[in-house]
């Protein structure tokens, strides 16, 4: 008897869970079938990997040891489906994409893709940064598109554009700004008026760190979960809050009462970043589809800066 990588994966579940229950959910599977591949590993292997306990497990020496090799087998198997299937960008292609972003590029990377031909079969899955770097690392997904991350040796990065941030309020509140919008700084806004993102979107950490501030120091803070629902109550009045560039040509048809003010230079901003593992086979697709992303950034760019031209 083998070894099988449906019994590694499922090992490193049930590692990754602490419990047989919630391993056999996340596989797909029933506790007893679960139980089973674990028990004929450890039959296999001639070793005891897990202390069963009333309500959860713990690894024994050994299987701390064979969790760590069973990362590294699974991770290569995945690289090896990932090329296999992948052909420049011609065969199914694995991306990932913030939520602050997805929504308003997409619809031009897409239709990019499919105007030169470059791909048949592409999987989009949207989730926060750490999320997707995870699905990343483990071979889920073959790419990310998310604000520049702290470089990693075993990652490869490509910037594609520099996301302005702009101010979005309602007429009102923006009117009394207007006359110093030379001298327009994050710094300088009152936190009691600003709308965040909720806990998790890297949105809202930029945002805070580019006015200096901490969450608690603000008062209104309904841990919004898009960029949608805050643009419809900043266009109603209700606070100011920080709009990417990107976001505005959709978000100023779905708001039309919203307004936007650009900061005085040096503008704050983010940088769009495509990921990869460094290990991935690229045979150009990488490079590809990095100049389809920048070609329909741009499209949005220009129009926020036709909107709300940039100061001199």
């Amino acid at each position: 008897m083998r070894v099988t990588l449906k019994q590694l994966a499922y090992f490193q579940a049930l590692a990754e869970e602490g419990n047989f229950g919630r391993a056999a959910a996340r596989m797909h599977v029933t506790q007893p079938a679960l139980s089973m591949q674990i028990k004929e590993l450890e039959l296999t292997l001639n070793a005891n990997l897990v202390e069963r306990r009333p309500r959860d497990i713990r690894l024994t020496r050994v299987g701390r040891e064979v969790l760590a090799r069973a990362g590294r087998i699974l991770s290569e198997t995945h690289e090896l489906e990932a090329a296999a299937r992948r052909q420049g960008l011609l065969g199914r292609l694995n991306l990932g994409v913030i939520p602050t972003v997805a929504p308003y590029l997409l619809p031009l990377v897409l239709t990019g893709l499919r105007g030169a031909d470059l791909t048949r079969d592409l999987r989009v899955r949207e989730a926060q940064t750490g999320q997707l770097l995870a699905a990343l690392d483990a071979g889920q997904l073959d790419a990310v598109i998310i604000a520049r991350p702290a470089d990693a040796p075993d990652r490869t990065i490509l910037p594609l554009f520099q996301d302005r941030f702009l101010l979005a309020g309602s007429a009102t509140r923006l009117r009394g700004l207007a006359g110093v919008s030379e001298h327009l700084r994050p710094v300088t806004l009152d936190p009691e008026q600003l709308l965040l993102l909720d806990e998790g979107h890297c949105l809202a950490d930029q945002a805070l760190e580019v006015c200096a501030l901490d969450r608690r120091q603000t008062r209104i803070d309904l841990g919004a979960s898009s960029l949608s629902t805050l643009c419809g109550l900043v266009a109603q009045g209700f606070g100011l809050t920080f709009l990417p560039e990107i976001a505005l040509r959709s978000e100023e048809a779905a708001a039309p009462e919203m307004r936007v003010l650009r900061f005085a230079a040096p503008e704050p901003a983010r940088e769009i970043v495509i990921v990869r593992r460094a290990a991935t086979t690229d045979d150009g697709w990488f490079a590809a589809l990095a100049e389809v992303v920048r070609t329909a950034a741009a499209e949005l760019l220009d129009h926020a800066q036709r909107v709300c031209p940039p100061p001199a």
